[in-house]
């Protein structure tokens, strides 16, 4: 996770993004992929619409890991608050952490517990972020193209080994072809483009193959 977000402060630094605003997107964002498709969109000149919807479908997919994780840490006497806020650092890393290591927490700690890994990892990857985009003039080019490239090869590898379904994998591979092609077709709304044409595919392909198994 740490190794995602060295990128994205590379990647920060690259779109023209300050050390103050790629620290606070850190910390009031949280998760990596919508941050990674706001400098994206930065660099392609995309317009604030765009942009804005782009993050929010983008975001839209901490939904059901927030409905899943709430009921396992919640009890009779925890206030609603509480959830709101440790509902924030609900990320891919946080969230598969406390859904393997929650049920051997007692409940009435079971916030607590998150609340410790959800802010510690948010805290950590914000002085992350600060040292790496203070260090990024000083490194040889070749060694900030590769810290360019961490959080594309992270988010590949982790959503590839952690698809349930064949259509992930699908929607993966439809995205890589139709990014590049929608960057020369639609360079405003290429990342919109590709992830909503791609995922409908995958989806309309996925739902093909359960009908015809039933």
């Amino acid at each position: 996770m740490v190794s995602s977000f060295v990128g994205f402060a590379a990647l920060a630094k690259d779109a023209g993004v300050t050390v103050a605003q790629a620290v606070f997107m850190t910390g009031i964002v949280w998760a990596l992929p919508s941050k990674v498709v706001f400098v994206g969109a930065i660099l392609a000149g995309a317009s604030l619409p765009a942009v804005a919807l782009a993050v929010t479908l983008s975001a839209i997919r901490l939904m059901p890991m927030v409905m899943a994780l709430v009921p396992e840490m919640r009890d009779e006497r925890t206030p609603r608050w509480v959830l709101y806020v440790l509902s924030h650092c609900v990320a891919v890393t946080s969230w598969v952490l406390a859904m393997e290591r929650l049920r051997r927490v007692p409940r009435a700690m079971r916030t607590t517990y998150y609340a410790g890994l959800g802010l510690t990892l948010i805290a950590v990857n914000m002085v992350v972020v600060a040292v790496v985009y203070a260090l990024a003039d000083s490194l040889p080019s070749a060694v900030s193209a590769a810290l360019l490239m961490l959080t594309p090869m992270y988010f590949l590898t982790s959503l590839w080994g952690s698809a349930r379904e064949r259509a992930g994998h699908v929607a993966m591979i439809l995205g890589l072809v139709l990014g590049p092609l929608f960057h020369l077709l639609l360079p405003e709304a290429d990342l919109l483009a590709a992830g909503l044409i791609g995922g409908a595919v995958a989806y309309a392909w996925h739902r093909m193959r359960q009908n015809a198994a039933a």
